[in-house]
């Protein structure tokens, strides 16, 4: 009898939650209408003083510390609204996760949960012009002197780096260890910080919204070190997990979402309705695979998310989801075309929705490179899930100095 009314009173408590949550949403949202590209930091916040975000999150850290029923009651009631982004993917989804993994108390309490309700803006300083698949071939360079570390080097392919207030960053501590082992990782100042320079580069859509970044003798101080000198490999790798399962399950610290991929069968089913298309059956078999494709993911993103929480090691699954991702959006922008006709390549400037398909058609296939490609993806759900053999290497356990071709070799 005592178990069933504590199961009675759990359950109280989580229908509580969602009517506050419900009307919350349904006061607030009103709000927002027209305006929700640009006010995502503000609803964050607003989220956050409600008590709706960081639901998961320690108490040590500014969260709420409940369980992940209460962030799955969240998503559900937030899914279909039309609101701004609930959190950022890269600060939320890949660098909070990391942080909280690795990084000091000082680190988490100072961060986690500005991180969450948006105050600070994270990104990532990982890939190089030569070093993106194989992201252990870094070149940049953290020496230590005294009480500090000198950065140099290049970065490329970075997220938001110039609205960015840090970022995390793996460079080589140590160049006569194995590729795989020299490697530290590092909290960066990005915005105005000495030496450090951010050149946006441009897309086919039109935005900016990766960066190369430069760090030219760059000072930060030794607690600004993420785990052990010389073992950021293991927290690259923890990372770029974080960045898979964010991509493509939604996950994120402190619970209530962080993915990039976004429910698109109900703008096709209203695109079908208005090009008078929804009753051919050639079109509803296109959007009923999408609805399906969407609904495998989310049922497959929350049951990682379930698992997360309860401690278990999801691992390579975060490859699967974000394959899966990249799949669904590639066939989601690909039907919206279809279905826009004429009107999906050129639209009157004076329609501000005008150019929505053809900018989902141009960004579409940054989700099969972003967080490691479909290739890198389909290799390790092969060697990991599936247990196929390794792909060959020659230059795994040699020092990295001594690689062939490599620039820092004497």
């Amino acid at each position: 009898m005592a178990e069933a009314t504590a199961t009675t009173m759990e359950f109280e408590e989580l229908a509580d939650f969602r009517q506050r949550l419900r009307a919350w949403l349904d006061e607030t949202l009103p709000s927002y209408e027209g305006r929700e590209a640009e006010s995502s930091k503000q609803f964050r916040q607003a989220l956050w003083d409600a008590g709706f975000l960081g639901l998961t999150l320690d108490p040590a850290y500014g969260g709420r510390g409940l369980g992940s029923e209460y962030d799955k009651v969240f998503r559900e009631e937030i899914r279909g609204r039309r609101t701004p982004a609930v959190a950022d993917s890269v600060t939320a989804g890949i660098c909070a996760p990391t942080l909280l993994d690795f990084g000091s108390e000082a680190q988490k309490k100072a961060h986690i949960a500005n991180m969450i309700r948006g105050a600070e803006v994270w990104t990532q300083l990982l890939s190089e012009p030569g070093a993106g698949s194989d992201l252990a071939g870094l070149q940049t360079k953290a020496v230590r002197d005294g009480d500090e570390y000198v950065l140099n080097g290049q970065k490329v392919w970075t997220s938001g780096a110039m609205n960015a207030h840090y970022a995390l960053c793996v460079a080589r501590t140590n160049p006569d260890l194995p590729k795989h082992a020299g490697i530290s990782m590092f909290i960066v100042p990005l915005q105005g910080t000495p030496g450090v320079t951010i050149r946006p580069l441009k897309q086919m859509t039109g935005d900016s919204h990766f960066n190369e970044v430069f760090l030219d003798n760059v000072r930060i101080p030794i607690e600004n070190l993420v785990g052990d000198e010389n073992n950021g490999w293991r927290a690259l790798t923890a990372m770029l997990t974080h960045e898979r399962l964010a991509l493509g399950a939604g996950t994120g610290a402190g619970g209530a979402g962080a993915g990039w991929a976004r429910s698109d069968s109900r703008r096709l089913i209203d695109l079908a309705r208005r090009r008078g298309l929804d009753q051919d059956k050639a079109t509803r078999q296109d959007i009923i695979r999408i609805v399906v494709l969407e609904r495998i993911q989310a049922l497959m993103g929350q049951k990682m998310r379930d698992e997360i929480a309860a401690g278990v090691t999801v691992g390579s699954k975060g490859s699967v989801a974000k394959l899966a991702s990249a799949i669904l959006t590639r066939h989601a922008s690909n039907l919206g075309m279809v279905l826009g006709g004429p009107a999906a390549q050129a639209w009157d400037p004076t329609d501000q929705s005008g150019g929505e398909l053809a900018e989902a058609s141009s960004f579409s296939p940054m989700t099969a490179i972003a967080g490691g490609t479909s290739e890198i993806q389909r290799n390790t759900i092969g060697e990991r899930v599936l247990g196929l053999p390794r792909e060959p290497s020659n230059d795994r356990d040699i020092p990295f100095k001594d690689i062939l071709q490599n620039p820092m070799r004497k």
